[in-house]
This record gives C-alpha cells, structure tokens and sequence, in this order.
C-alpha cells in the first residue's frame, strides 16, 4: 500500500458522485433570481425551477419511484420537459424522452422495453398515447401512471388520460430537501431509443458521470459564458437535448422554451428574447437562412448555432456565414451523448477563403476535452488508419461519455464495444491535421460498376446549387451497375430547377461516374429532429426498381 492510500479514503467531505443534478442546486443557490425559463406567458427564476423541480421529483417519491425505475415523457420542448430532467435523475430513477413523432405501437413497444412506471405526457399527443397505452395494456399487460400536462401555450384539443393533472400535482407536494442525484455516478440517468429502421430498436443506456461530463464539455467546446440565453429548437428527447438541460444549469442560463419549430417562431424568438445560442439539426438552420430577409430583421447580437451531423452541406455553413450567424460543426450519436467531438476552428482558419474555411468547418473533427479517445481505424484490424486524409476507416470512440451500453441487449452491446472501442458505423478519413471527415455511413456508400461512391459528395454538389432545399442520394438497383446514384430532391419555394439543369451542375462538380442517373422531386422523409431518413428512401428506390 503507497503512503498516499494510508488514512486517505474518500468520505463527504471529499467525495462526491458526479451527476448533472448538482448544477440546478448551485445555479438556485447562487442565481436564485435570475431567469432560467421563458416560455409563452410563463417566466421562472432558477429558485423557482428548482423548487418546481424539487416538487416533481416529490410527487414522484409519492408514487414509489426510485433508483432504477423508468419514468417517460411525452413533451415537445416545454419547462415540464426541463423540469423532468431535472426530476427524475435526483431520484437516481431512469429517464425516457419519448420521440413525439412515434407511432402508437413503437411507442408502447419502448415503454414496455424500459418498464416505465409512470408517463408524463403532453394533451397534444393524447390521441397516439391513448392507443399507446390501449397497446401497453392489451398487449403487455402494463399500466403505467399517467400524468397529464396542459400547456399554457397549447390552445388545441387533446383529452385527459391519467389520474393527475400536472400542475395540480406538483402543488399537492411539498418540494423533497434536495436534488441530490445517485450515490454511485455510474447508475443510468436516461434510456433514449435508437431509430431501429432494421429490428426493433435499441435503448442506449447512458449515465450521471457520461452526462455530468458531457454537459462541462458543451459549455468548453462552445465557450459559452456564463448566462446564455438559450433556444430549445433541438427536440429535447433527442439524446436528452445534447446534454444542454444541465448544460444551461451549470451556466445559470435561460431556457427559451418553443413548441413548434418553424423559421417565423425562431426568429420571433431570437428577436424578442435576444437568444445568442442554439442547437439544431442542418434542415432546421436552412431554414433560417431561406428565410426572408425582412424575417431576420432586428436579430442584431452574434446568434451562435451548433450543426450536427454526418455531414452538414457546405451550401448550410456558406450561407449561414453570410446572414453573420457564428456556426461550430459538432459530431456525435445517440451512444456518446449526441456530440461528442467538433471541428475546432483555429486561428489560422481565418485567413482562408471562404471555400477553404467552409470545407475545414465542416469535418467532424476531434474529440470532446473530457472524451479520452477518438480515431479513425480499420474496424477488421482494429488498427488507425494513417493520417493522409486518403485511407477509409470507421470512426470509434472510448472514454468516459460513451453509454453503458443497449438495455436488454448484451450482444448488440458486444458487438458495439468490440476491441474496447465503440463502433459507430460511420466511415471516414484521418486528415492530415489529425481532423477526421465522414466519406460516408458504411451502408449509405454506393458500389457501382465496383467503385465506391460517397452519396455525402453527390448531396454536397447538389446542396451548391441555389434552387435546392433538401436533398438525399441512395442506391437505386441496376442490372448492368449493381447500383446506381438516385438522388431525391426538394426545391425551395418559389425556385425552379430540371433534372437536366440539376444533372449538368452535378457534372461540374463530380466525376462522371458519381453524377445521379436519376432525380425524382418528391418530399424528402425527416425525423422530428430534421434528419433526413434515407432507409425510407432506400425502401422507396427498391421497390420503385422492382414496379420497374
């Protein structure tokens, strides 16, 4: 035994376990009459979200929740959505965002996977959580607690489904002493589910320390100073909002709370509240910069965005710089915490074009601060691939915020966390700056005639042309190429484009052989977050082959 482990053990005095939870206490202790949420009518100062907070996680205890248990929500992003991830943690119970664009079965197929016990749910989705729950029951033979919100700001239908009505049942309880959070920081914090386009999907355990961690890393990355004010334009269920709940707690930060998410009410919003930060998925920032210039007008402080993705289009990033919107490129999954790596702008990076400082922003980058290992490597060898930004590997990462794994499911878990580093399916290239960028996901590459086509490079071409909205390129069947590029495209209102005129600019810009043999002008398929949903178009294009 060293002499630095005789009578030196941890005790309360020096030892804390990490969770998120601690940072709503500290921002109620020290910026107890500073705003934390804005929302419609309703104004709450961080000593009253934490005394809301403190109330939940009461009510709760009523119901027998504790450690382990699974609590579900069913709320767009409102301060019960915020007040839940507060909440639930500090009763070391389990919390589940549920994606409010789910059908019913899928949705009570994930509250039976996770055991929820209680659900917490929003009126404007009472008629899909009536047939949930309809299914939970017939089904599973489950019957969890059911707590309904009635928003201040929602002015449509939706019907009662539970025994408790949320604001009535937050009054009912005396707030518990403190938010205190586990005793061990390993316990799991949230269960969110992966979006299973093949099998059933997979609930990603992640914890307090991954989560404490994470949210230290949003504010460092960002250098976000103390008090931002913050716009929820990012789906909160979406990898529990980045880790920006506790993000926004650490920083003793507003909350500005936003039902629907459309470029009218996020630029309200920016202007009204003076919002300098947000997060969203790159369709969200399109819209902001399609918008009408009138739109924008009188947003007159410096809005920092992140964009996340596996490739955001060049196009987005162009033409963010010139509305004057300061934009950092982050890179993550659902099983690192949503971003848990970045394109760290240098200094240097300045003094480059615009064309070069557009391609440099828009890598996926490096790792996290607090994230203790991400490289590109060859997922056979399980080796790093050489840093000539030529040789394509598979993106892996380790260390602290990476999830515990996927619930009920030890051999996806072993497969994702085979050789002691997580795999993320995504292929890339080590720059040689050491800055890895995405060529493509392993199955969204295209192999015609044997060579491989990233369909990220045929999006990227496209996105530079100024009539195109949205646009996604998979593999289209072909008896004589194997697959060829199909490319699906949406025009922004107003613009008008042909495939031929589409095509011509493609072949500008590309190999002949990477240019779409076809392009069909259909609506594009996005989850609530705004990620375009290729399998469905993968489906689309086979099907259309086989009809063909």
């Amino acid at each position: 035994m060293s002499i630095y482990d005789q009578d030196l053990g941890k005790n309360l005095a020096n030892y804390t376990a990490l969770t998120p939870v601690s940072f709503v206490e500290r921002s109620a202790e020290v910026f107890a009459d500073l705003p934390a949420v804005i929302h419609g009518r309703r104004r709450y100062s961080w000593s009253q979200t934490r005394e809301r907070s403190a109330r939940l996680a009461a009510a709760l205890q009523s119901l027998g929740i504790q450690r382990g248990d699974t609590v579900s929500a069913m709320l767009p992003n409102t301060p019960e959505m915020i007040e839940m991830h507060y909440a639930v943690p500090a009763l070391g119970a389990v919390l589940n965002a549920l994606n409010t664009r789910l059908d019913a079965a899928l949705l009570a197929w994930q509250m039976n996977h996770c055991e929820a016990r209680v659900l917490v749910t929003d009126r404007e989705f009472a008629p899909v959580m009536q047939k949930a729950l309809e299914l939970l029951r017939s089904q599973y033979g489950r019957e969890p607690v059911v707590i309904d919100v009635c928003d201040s700001e929602y002015t449509g239908a939706g019907a009662r489904l539970g025994a408790h009505d949320y604001e009535a049942w937050l009054s009912a309880h005396a707030p518990v002493e403190r938010l205190h959070g586990p005793d061990d920081e390993w316990d799991a914090i949230a269960v969110s589910y992966t979006s299973g386009t093949t099998g059933d999907p997979k609930g990603v355990v992640t914890h307090h320390r991954g989560a404490y961690l994470n949210a230290v890393c949003n504010a460092a990355t960002w250098t976000m100073p103390h008090f931002p004010v913050y716009l929820w334009t990012l789906p909160m269920f979406h990898c529990n909002g980045w880790c920006f709940p506790w993000t926004l707690a650490l920083l003793g930060g507003t909350h500005v709370c936003l039902r629907k998410v459309d470029a009218p009410s996020i630029l309200q919003a920016m202007r009204e509240h003076r919002i300098d930060h947000y997060c969203a998925a790159p369709i969200v920032h399109s819209l902001i910069y399609n918008a009408p210039t009138e739109m924008r007008a009188g947003i007159a402080q410096q809005v920092r965005g992140l964009v996340a993705g596996a490739a955001p289009p060049a196009a987005m990033i162009e033409g963010m710089a010139r509305i004057g919107f300061a934009i950092t490129h982050v890179y993550g999954l659902t099983e690192v915490y949503g971003p848990a790596a970045v394109a760290v702008q240098r200094p240097s990076w300045a003094g480059q074009s615009v064309a070069e400082q557009t391609r440099l922003n828009g890598r996926q980058g490096v790792r996290y601060a607090l994230q203790e290992g991400m490289t590109v490597m060859d997922p056979l060898r399980l080796e790093p691939v050489p840093a000539d930004g030529q040789t394509m590997g598979e993106i892996m990462f380790r260390g602290n915020i990476v999830m515990k794994g996927y619930l009920k499911n030890p051999g996806a878990t072993a497969q994702a966390f085979e050789g002691g580093w997580f795999h993320t399916g995504d292929l890339a290239v080590l720059e040689p700056d050491r800055y890895a960028k995405i060529r493509d996901r392993s199955k969204d590459i295209i192999i015609s005639g044997g060579e491989n086509i990233s369909s990220l490079e045929v999006e990227d071409a496209l996105y530079r042309h100024p009539a195109v909205l949205a646009c996604a390129v998979v593999a289209k069947p072909d008896p004589k190429w194997g697959e060829t590029p199909l490319a699906y495209v949406e025009l922004k209102p107003g613009s008008q484009a042909d495939a031929a005129e589409l095509i011509a600019h493609c072949k500008a810009l590309l190999a002949g052989y990477k240019v779409p043999r076809e392009l069909r002008f259909e609506e594009i398929p996005k989850t609530s977050t705004g990620k375009i949903q290729k399998f469905a178009l993968r489906e689309r294009a086979r099907s259309a082959s086989a009809i063909e």
